[in-house]
């Protein structure tokens, strides 16, 4: 018994939240209509309809808000057609598809579609996006025959813009190509001018580095880099010509220091204990001579570069870029007791003389700090073109 009076207060329970849930969707489409925001009051009350297909306020005030929302989005359409502004069509089918979505809720709830009868707008949207792909390719025509880069450019997104409205758009596909042949900077990295022969093939491994690498990240869709010698022999139009420099450079500049330094420690050298027991502690001072001996090689240069524009060889960025590595090998040896070496001391001990590396991996080396800045300051440039 108690059990089948705890399920009917959950019942109840259930029921009266129902009961509150319809009567808020009900008053939150009154407020909708009330406040003139017609097209959320049409969707509040489909909604409505679909859980309860008989509720009176909902049925009273839907043929009311679509009759609203109709005229509101045909005065926005009309007042847009007769406008002489450019991508109007594109606004257009906009409001023809505010009212296409208020279609199809109303279609698919027979309760809403008894009390109203929504237009159809298909046929309207398809004609607007014909008409905002036209406009679009208009305008990408118009930019194209400008004849400048920038211009070409901006075509291309109105190609692009043009095949997005309608898949295929007449000859867009073909003209976006075309306005991209136009619009794009062909910039070719030319040969290093390095003064030594003898690191001719490290400058050489540096730039082909940088080539791989910028044309990968595809800086900006209108910028292409290509390799000098692969422009020349491709025929591409250059437009700019990157040069490349190296000079003030210093590769293997060796050093070695050589130093001693005595080094001495109080040590504990036996314990014992007195006739009551205290530990007694004996001292001992032990001594050494610790040699260190410190390879440094240094290597550092500067990058000289300049973008020059080939149809003026006006210069349109120049800068020199440092840089520079150190190679450092260290160890140490001792004369005496090692128990009078430091922790630091220790970890020295060992090791042995090297030959530091190549010159040419040294030159390498120096370089990677300027390759970095290299590519930043080429992404800097050309990103915002």
């Amino acid at each position: 018994m108690h059990s089948n009076n705890l399920l009917s207060r959950r019942i109840q329970s259930v029921c009266c939240v129902l009961a509150l849930l319809f009567i808020f969707s009900c008053k939150s489409g009154e407020k909708l209509y009330n406040k003139g925001r017609y097209d959320e009051a049409v969707m509040a009350f489909v909604k409505k309809l679909q859980r309860r297909p008989h509720d009176a306020t909902a049925l009273r005030l839907l043929p009311d808000a679509y009759k609203q929302s109709f005229q509101h989005h045909e005065a926005n359409a009309t007042r847009l057609i007769q406008e002489n502004n450019e991508l109007k069509w594109e606004k257009i089918r906009m409001e023809y598809r505010s009212m296409q979505t208020l279609f199809n809720a109303i279609h698919n709830s027979p309760a809403a579609l008894a009390v109203v009868t929504p237009k159809d707008y298909s046929a309207a949207i398809k004609g607007a996006l014909e008409m905002a792909a036209q406009e679009r390719y208009d305008r990408g025509t118009y930019l194209l025959d400008a004849g400048d880069k920038a211009s070409a450019r901006n075509a291309y997104y109105e190609f692009d813009e043009a095949l997005k409205l309608v898949k295929n758009y007449r000859n867009a596909q073909d003209l976006k190509n075309l306005a991209y042949q136009r619009a794009v900077i062909n910039v070719a990295i030319s040969q290093i001018d390095i003064r030594s022969p003898y690191f001719q093939f490290s400058a050489d491994q540096f730039r082909d580095f940088l080539v791989r690498n910028v044309q990968s990240q595809h800086i900006n869709t209108f910028v292409q880099f290509y390799d000098e010698s692969f422009a020349n022999a491709n025929k591409v139009p250059v437009d700019q010509y990157l040069e490349l420099h190296f000079f003030d450079f210093i590769v293997g500049q060796t050093y070695v220091d050589r130093t001693q330094r005595d080094v001495s420690k109080e040590i504990v050298e036996s314990t014992s204990k007195d006739s009551t027991g205290k530990e007694i502690k004996k001292y001992k001072t032990v001594k050494a001579t610790v040699f260190i001996t410190r390879q440094t090689v240094v290597s550092k240069g500067m990058l000289d570069y300049r973008i020059i524009n080939t149809m003026d060889s006006k210069v349109l960025r120049q800068n020199r870029i440092p840089g520079s590595y150190t190679w450092v090998n260290q160890f140490g040896t001792y004369r005496g007791d090692n128990r009078a070496l430091s922790e630091e001391d220790q970890k020295m001990m060992g090791g042995r003389e090297l030959l530091p590396p190549p010159p040419d991996q040294l030159f390498l080396e120096f370089t990677k700090p300027i390759y970095v800045d290299m590519e930043r300051e080429l992404k800097t440039f050309y990103s915002v073109m």
